[in-house]
């Protein structure tokens, strides 16, 4: 491995995130009421982001308190807290102190820890924290449920570092900041190609600040200390979480659907015992279900302006490919509809194939009762 050091670090945190889907949605003002944890919502900080953004239900914030992270061999102490979003989702946040001194390339092994080879106990303690956090507030959540996925994201977010004020350019030229990002150890350095990649998506308002953003980490220097971009990148990870939650799920009720189609039955059993009925109303349900669910992600954030922050917001929504998964979920949902249209035609022609076969005896019935 080779050696990497680069600006060092006087005050700065590595934030965790690890979100969950735990209902169809959350009743914030209920929860708030029932929070046991001090609770708060989240606000962006700087006077330029009100005017670019606006979040008609901003998430619920929970402080949880101190915990000893599992890392790699061992633990590190950080500060746990979580924001519980309208739609459902639940984000679990550690703050890991940088120690002073800390360069960006020794954080490299810790990028590694993090999201290349990360932890098991590491999800299994946020998915403890979350399942914690759902039952705290019972009632306000509008049916529960499990999923077994989970998104994760890590920014690290610097806010002075000990060599004073470093421009933008020199840390992208010399901060080792792609390969913090992608969590690279290789004693053999990155491409051109792949740091070009890897740099595509970096903005910067002032000449001291800089914020790059990839999948899923992020490089985040601020001398101002305020933590508008950290939020706004957990918003579109949270949109993400929720679109992949109704892909499966539509999956899973697209796959039933057809085995239950494929079992088949005559036509005078499915009238009888409402097969079609009881599918129809499954299918209308979870279609009003998405219709919903599409309309509080379209509505979590609204972009008022072509400012700095809503830039880099629209790029993140592009660098998680958000259009495509939402894609992915509008295309299925039509699949579902169409699908519900044919289960209905199915129960109309077996409706009137039964009232056919009725007619036909009726008519059998008073020729032989004529004859007789």
């Amino acid at each position: 491995m080779r050696t990497l050091d680069g600006p060092r670090v006087a005050d700065g945190e590595v934030l965790v995130y690890r979100l969950f889907d735990v209902a169809d949605a959350v009743d914030l003002v209920a929860a708030e009421r029932a929070a046991s944890a001090p609770a708060g919502r989240l606000r962006l900080e700087g006077a330029q982001s009100a005017s670019a953004l606006e979040f008609p239900r901003p998430p619920l914030q929970l402080a949880l308190g101190p915990r000893d992270l599992p890392l790699g061999d061992g633990t590190r102490p950080a500060e746990a807290s979580a924001h519980v979003f309208d739609y459902g989702v639940v984000s679990i946040r550690y703050r890991l102190p940088i120690a002073p001194g800390t360069s960006l390339g020794a954080m490299v092994p810790l990028a590694e820890a993090l999201f290349v080879e990360p932890s098991p106990a590491l999800d299994a303690a946020a998915r403890r924290e979350a399942d914690a956090v759902a039952r705290a507030l019972g009632s306000a959540l509008e049916r529960p449920h499990a999923w077994e996925g989970l998104e994760s994201y890590q920014v690290f977010l610097v806010r002075r570092f000990e060599e004073g004020s470093i421009p933008a350019n020199d840390l992208l030229s010399g901060g080792h900041v792609p390969e913090l990002l992608l969590g690279e150890t290789s004693a053999v350095p990155l491409s051109a190609a792949e740091r070009q990649e890897v740099l595509s998506h970096r903005f910067s308002y002032l000449q001291d600040d800089l914020a790059v953003v990839h999948w899923n980490s992020a490089f985040v220097s601020e001398p101002s200390g305020v933590e508008d971009i950290p939020d706004l990148l957990e918003f579109a990870t949270a949109h993400l979480l929720e679109l992949r939650y109704y892909d499966a799920l539509l999956d899973t009720e697209l796959h039933r659907i057809y085995d239950e189609i494929e079992a088949g039955g005559s036509p005078v059993a499915n009238v009888f015992t409402r097969r079609y009925r009881k599918l129809q109303r499954r299918t209308a349900a979870l279609l009003l279900e998405l219709s919903e669910m599409i309309e509080r992600l379209e509505n979590a954030v609204k972009i008022v302006g072509d400012l700095y922050l809503a830039r880099l917001y629209q790029s993140a929504v592009r660098r998680f490919r958000l259009p495509a998964w939402q894609e992915s979920v509008l295309r299925k949902q039509r699949l579902l509809a169409e699908v519900n249209d044919l289960i209905g035609d199915a129960a109309d022609t077996s409706r009137s194939e039964l009232l056919e076969l009725a007619i036909i005896l009726l008519i059998v019935f008073e020729i032989v009762a004529a004859l007789t």
